[in-house]
């Protein structure tokens, strides 16, 4: 046992006269014990058993922590959540509801974590015995409400008590689901939380989760990425006509459900600078020129190399490129093969060389840089690098109906899109947010 308890004080407060006569005239009420543990003047908990108090107390503070620890991660899932979405939004009204009982929990747990301590570090403790009385025989659950093993469920069912309908399931291990339902199984719009698991708010399908299906339309902020391919297509060359730049297509790779015409001013604008340690887009700097006169913010990106040193890139980056007051963050466009990424040494190895790149251009920057990756990559090689995902901002290449699963600052929607003043195809892009965050985003996190 990690704690040297010192049991101070055994309350037992039952006057046994007042009990029996209380039993005699109600009949009908049954007795519930219940023990409420102290720490000097503070009060940690009530449970129905003394064997379960003293339990409560002996648990090591390790565990309690990591109980925080995932209440925390919910907790911030949902201002994640919040602060990326509107109430135009489907779900915003759901989590935002939910939010209480989770900062709740919070409280409660760093509640218990503090006391816990202070008994270890000699606090009086005290188990304090308390008796209810209940009704001898439960009254019957309301219609719209079902327990099984593993939890509770409140909302519309069926004839059969089928979930069917809105509804929510509260699970005995901290686990919460609110939406729509069908034959028992989540099914339409919800929202899921638990315990070191993400917020998923967004469509389901037989009880799996989808993703999120978003709505375009003119509240959302875009903005385009481009590199030489929007100057030469074949032998001919061609002009960017800055003062005409209007998105007029988010593509055909997937299907999206957008409101009103598509005619969006462009937002943003992220634009290549290098490749490697010896690749330079010829038309860098004049785009970028172009985009800081006509008042559009500007970010650089460079591509990734297996092929040559970290170090080597990043400074070849840094020496190319402009960093100046007002810039987006610059971007590591990741985009290995398999092959190249066992060529290197495994995954190990390439996100040693990741973080070289990225501490580098960070010192220089003042900023931390956007991880450009696609979704292939975040499945299969971003869970590897906890600290990465953790610590940095990740743009996302993903070409279908859903938004990603993850914490992103843009998500690239298609690489086939139209903008009135480019030829060809452009990359569209939209920021995760709407115009207060995105102007709260040019505030704190552009270059100073």
């Amino acid at each position: 046992m990690l704690f040297c308890l010192s049991v101070a004080l055994m309350a037992w407060r039952i006057d046994r006269g007042a009990t029996l006569a209380r039993r005699m005239a109600n009949a009908q009420f049954a007795q519930q014990h219940y023990y409420t543990l102290w720490a000097d003047s503070n009060r940690l908990a009530d449970t129905p058993l003394r064997s379960l108090a003293l339990d409560l107390v002996e648990r090591d503070s390790d565990r309690i922590a990591h109980e925080l620890e995932g209440a925390r991660e919910m907790a911030e899932d949902i201002d994640y959540y919040l602060n990326v979405h509107d109430v135009q939004d489907e779900g915003f009204d759901m989590v935002a509801a939910y939010k209480p009982h989770v900062t709740k929990a919070v409280d409660s747990l760093e509640n218990l974590y503090t006391n816990i301590q202070r008994i270890n570090n000699g606090a009086k403790f005290s188990i304090e015995h308390n008796v209810r009385y209940l009704p001898a025989t439960p009254p019957p659950l309301p219609p719209n409400v079902r327990k099984d093993k593993n939890g509770t469920y409140t909302g519309q069912m069926d004839s059969l008590r089928k979930a069917n309908g809105h509804g929510r399931y509260e699970g005995n291990d901290g686990t919460y689901y609110e939406g729509n339902w069908k034959d028992d199984m989540r099914e339409g719009f919800g929202f899921s939380i638990a315990p070191f698991q993400s917020l998923r708010a967004g469509e389901w399908k037989a009880d799996k989760y989808l993703g999120e299906r978003v709505n375009y339309h003119s509240y959302r902020i875009y903005g385009i990425d481009i590199s030489k391919y929007q100057h030469i297509h074949g032998k001919k060359k061609y002009a960017i006509h800055w003062n005409k730049m209007r998105i007029t297509h988010l593509g055909n790779m997937s299907k999206k459900n957008i409101s009103g015409t598509v005619d969006y001013p462009v937002s943003f604008v992220f634009i290549k600078c290098t490749e490697g340690s010896s690749v330079k887009n010829q038309h860098y700097a004049a785009d970028y020129r172009a985009a800081r006169r006509h008042g559009i913010p500007v970010g650089t990106y460079h591509f990734f190399s297996v092929r040559t040193t970290a170090t080597s890139q990043a400074y070849y980056f840094l020496n190319n490129t402009y960093l100046n007051k007002g810039d987006l963050p610059p971007v590591l466009d990741v985009e290995p093969t398999r092959k190249q990424v066992e060529e290197l040494g495994g995954v190990q190895e390439l996100f040693t060389r990741l973080r070289t790149w990225l501490k580098i251009v960070e010192q220089r920057a003042g900023v931390k840089p956007i991880l450009y990756v696609n979704q292939n990559f975040v499945n299969r090689y971003l869970p590897e690098a906890p600290d990465i995902k953790r610590n940095y901002r990740v743009w996302i290449a993903r070409y279908g109906d859903y938004k990603p699963d993850v914490r992103l600052a843009f998500w690239q929607l298609c690489p086939d899109g139209r903008v009135k003043g480019i030829t060809g195809n452009v990359d569209i892009n939209v920021f995760n947010g709407y115009r207060d965050k995105f102007d709260e985003f040019l505030k704190n996190e552009t270059l100073r």
